[in-house]
């Protein structure tokens, strides 16, 4: 069954948690056991509705507080798809916790407080889909009931955003818009009575809609090696196993490859999946890759098309969104996790601060956490590499700290 990742952002009290526990209600998703802890909590705080919210904030903070902290991941299923929904903080101080939930997600639903409109952080969170280049975006309007199910506000927020829509540097971004009342159902999965005007689709309907053409990245074939595989049985004494995840496009015995970073040539000769053998593998397989030569190779390599070869260069210009305490300056070593593999690096400079309201840069000569700047990374040996708006998964990368082995950024490539 085909998965789908979505991230959610939103201010404090638009309502994602609230959407999402609709979401997994109105599907038959929630046990019994949950459905009857949120009954019970919701009359105990004198709401007379169900606080859906419960069903996704487990911190005992964000209960407390009514807000969204950590990154949570909720798993549910309908009979078309299975998704997976990164519940992502929307504050400006969380937005590395952003960051991370949206880095992974094909679609990305922004919510807005009918009431408020676009705000300043309305901005970031479109900014920041724009700089993961998620391809579907949809913009939930959220609370019409709080303004009588209005059309001519719905019109409003969506002209605005619109003129948001149009900064964005990534133009095949698909944005959507649906008007939605969380706490009521509407148009969350069944279509609102009180919206008639609005003949779109619900949330639920649009998301089951979406083909993977739509959303998935393709690119060119990138197979970082995670591991050797070299039984030794009696069955197989001389079998030689390349495994890990294909990323960008298919790959088919007979295509000629090249191993990097040795330059080594070869063709692919076989293709297991667990127990089977297949003639192609498309993007987002787990598998194994046999070749006709008897060549070394190891974790971190890259096995790619020989005709489609990454850039392979020790100087990296990129964007870094800063996840520590501790400020990055230049000058400073960290490890750069790239894929499945780690090379030593050195900042070089850092030439600015990214603004995320879309008003520009500002010189800068350090990043503070949450921050997001323009970055030139040094290298030890040379990287294997494409550019991140050409291949999502071969151009971004997170640096690690070398002293305390702490993730302190996530960067990609420009």
């Amino acid at each position: 069954m085909e998965v789908l990742k979505i991230a959610t952002a939103g201010s404090v009290d638009d309502g994602k948690s609230t959407l999402i526990g609709r979401l997994l209600y109105d599907t038959k998703s929630l046990t019994t056991d949950k459905i009857e802890a949120i009954e019970k909590s919701s009359k105990k705080k004198g709401y007379d509705y169900l606080d859906f919210s419960l069903a996704t904030d487990g911190l005992v903070a964000e209960r407390e507080q009514g807000i969204t902290i950590d990154v949570a991941h909720i798993y549910f299923s309908t009979a078309k798809k299975s998704y997976i929904i990164a519940d992502t903080p929307g504050h400006v101080e969380y937005t590395r916790n952003m960051v991370t939930g949206a880095s992974t997600s094909q679609v990305s639903i922004i919510l807005i407080d009918a009431r408020k409109g676009v705000i300043e952080q309305t901005y970031r969170h479109f900014f920041i889909n724009n700089l993961l280049r998620v391809k579907e975006v949809i913009v939930a309007i959220n609370k019409m009931d709080l303004v009588d199910y209005s059309e001519e506000v719905f019109n409003k927020i969506k002209a605005d955003f619109q003129a948001l829509n149009a900064k964005s540097t990534f133009k095949e971004q698909n944005v959507s818009y649906i008007p939605l009342s969380a706490i009521n159902g509407g148009n969350v999965v069944d279509k609102s009575e009180n919206m008639k005007w609005y003949d779109g689709q619900t949330v639920l309907e649009h998301l089951e809609g979406l083909h993977s053409s739509d959303v998935f990245e393709t690119g060119k074939a990138r197979f970082p090696v995670q591991t050797v595989i070299r039984p030794k049985t009696e069955e197989y004494h001389d079998f030689r196993g390349y495994a890990g995840k294909l990323y960008g496009n298919s790959i088919k015995v007979g295509d000629a490859v090249t191993v990097l970073p040795s330059l080594t040539e070869s063709k692919v000769a076989k293709i297991h999946f667990f127990d089977k053998t297949f003639d192609e593998a498309v993007a987002g397989s787990s598998i194994t890759i046999e070749l006709e030569n008897d060549i070394n190779v190891t974790r971190g390599d890259m096995i790619v098309k020989s005709s489609e070869l990454p850039k392979i260069e020790k100087e990296i210009s990129t964007t870094i969104c800063w996840m520590d305490s501790k400020k990055l300056v230049a000058g400073t070593k960290y490890i750069v996790q790239h894929n499945t593999n780690s090379v030593l690096a050195k900042i070089e400079a850092i030439k600015n601060t990214i603004a995320t309201d879309y008003s520009g840069t500002t010189e800068a000569s350090q990043l503070a956490i949450n921050e997001i700047g323009e970055v030139s990374i040094k290298l030890s040996k040379p990287l294997y590499f494409d550019a991140y708006n050409d291949n999502k998964s071969n151009g971004a990368f997170i640096l690690i700290d070398t002293a305390t082995n702490t993730t302190a950024g996530v960067g990609f490539i420009r």
